[in-house]
């Protein structure tokens, strides 16, 4: 018995190595790709207030169909795992190639969508300053559309092999990009005009075509990625399609829809009450995404661990990276959640001198860490279950768990008297606690019932 738990404890040990060793390159692209909204954020603030909640408006319309695509395009990866996992790598990359055919068409909804946003705000009686920033902004960013589409599908190639350097050098070349043309846009240098926060959406839209660019000429000219014939027209295609694409990521980008709309209708419920709540609001959803970018990196790790040992049979081990992956996006959460409570004035600082916004955004950020944990297990667990190619069952409980118990609580409590005095922004942050707290349950119910069965096949 003894002997045995060694064993079992040796195992944990080298998962958990494995998943960081593979996390590690993850969170760092991870972190660039989120910099970029924290360069928009922090940049568009030391213009006005104005500017800086007219971007954070707009990104509450960008970031849920930013990650709608990149949710259904994120099927991808557990399906090339598990090809490559079982041998037949040379599917991937025509697999990859059937997935323009279905990112597309994705992506011509989502610029439709983005440059006729202006209806939403005016039904949300959205400040017309904000509004008219908002529209401007992100009728910008649809131009980088068809460019982020095909990144994704690009770096999930990269990433469900498990070569995922390459996303981490890219995305950090990014920044710099992003922060120049911020500059010139912002500003108004090099001869154009000063566009404020607008011209974030001009260096966003760059910024994605810069990555695009980077990603392409990285599969073509690195010889790993010979083996993947993404290049390769003639190479037939395997069993998997696009059929079986849409099929496993439809949910995955429902399921991450459903989760950014809640912040997407947040922001706007709170427009109308003026710009030091929504500047408020959006400083404490920007650093909690920053955080949130060490335990979603390691759920990748998850999904592309768990689809290589379904992918050779190996369900055993499958259970014990889904445990191990849990574990370690929980005592991270732990950290992270300690290191805000301390620091939340300071983080604040980081974004605006305005002693009115600091004083509102630190009670958020004090909500902010004692959701992190629930945040930091569901997301892993929802990973995991990607792995295993489950993804319609986590779907309806995600939903349950935002949209019937999370929003119409935090609407309760935010803007009604149903509780008493409304809490305005602190309102919602309390249900998004209670929300994902329901979800971390559900999905990791979810994920000891399927690993266990795929367990049994081994005995």
């Amino acid at each position: 018995m003894i002997n045995l738990k060694r064993t079992q404890l040796k195992l944990l040990k080298t998962e958990a190595r494995m998943l960081l060793v593979l996390a590690a390159p993850i969170v760092t692209a991870q972190l660039a790709q989120q910099a970029l909204s924290f360069v928009d954020t922090v940049m568009a603030g030391r213009v006005s207030a104005t500017d800086l909640a007219g971007v954070a408006v707009g990104g509450s319309i960008w970031g849920p169909i930013f990650l709608f695509l990149y949710g259904v395009l994120l099927a991808l990866t557990p399906m090339v795992a598990q090809l490559h996992g079982a041998g037949k790598t040379d599917e991937t990359g025509p697999l990859a190639r059937r997935g323009i055919v279905v990112a597309m068409p994705f992506a011509l909804i989502a610029i439709l969508l983005l440059r006729n946003a202006g209806f939403v705000f005016a039904r949300m009686q959205v400040d017309p300053q904000i509004a008219a920033i908002s529209i401007d902004y992100l009728k910008a960013l649809s131009w980088g559309v068809p460019a982020v589409a095909l990144f994704f599908l690009l770096r999930n190639l990269s990433e469900g092999l498990g070569l995922v350097r390459p996303s981490m050098v890219i995305g950090l070349a990014s920044i710099p990009v992003n922060v120049v043309g911020n500059y010139v846009f912002i500003y108004g240098k090099l001869g154009m005009p000063a566009m404020g926060g607008v011209g974030c959406g001009w260096a966003s839209a760059i910024s994605l075509w810069f990555m695009c660019g980077c990603m392409l000429l990285t599969i073509w000219r690195i010889r790993k990625y010979s083996m993947t014939h993404f290049f390769d027209l003639a190479k037939r295609h395997g069993t998997e399609g696009a059929t079986q694409l849409i099929r496993l990521g439809l949910p995955i980008g429902l399921s991450l829809l459903v989760e950014a709309s809640i912040f997407a209708l947040i922001a706007l419920f709170l427009a109308p009450l003026g710009a030091l709540a929504v500047a408020s609001h959006q400083i404490t959803l920007n650093y909690s995404s920053l955080v949130f970018m060490i335990p979603l990196s390691i759920s990748t790790a998850i999904t592309i661990r768990v689809g290589h040992a379904i992918g050779n049979q190996r369900f055993d081990r499958a259970r014990l990276i889904s445990i191990t992956g849990l574990t370690l996006n929980s005592s991270i959460a732990l950290v992270t959640a300690l290191l805000t409570l301390i620091f939340a004035e300071n983080i604040a600082e980081i974004y605006t001198h305005d002693p009115r916004v600091v004083s509102i955004a630190v009670g958020l950020l004090y909500l902010n860490a004692l959701y992190q944990f629930s945040d930091a297990f569901q997301v892993g667990a929802a990973a995991a279950l990607r792995g295993y190619k489950d993804t319609r069952v986590p779907l309806l409980m995600i939903v349950f768990a935002y949209w019937v118990i999370g929003l119409p609580l935090g609407y309760s409590l935010a803007l009604t008297d149903f509780w008493g005095t409304p809490l305005g922004a602190k309102g919602f942050w309390i249900s998004l606690i209670v929300g994902l707290s329901i979800a971390a349950v559900l999905l990791g119910t979810r994920l000891r019932k399927v690993g266990n069965r795929c367990a049994t096949r081994l005995r």
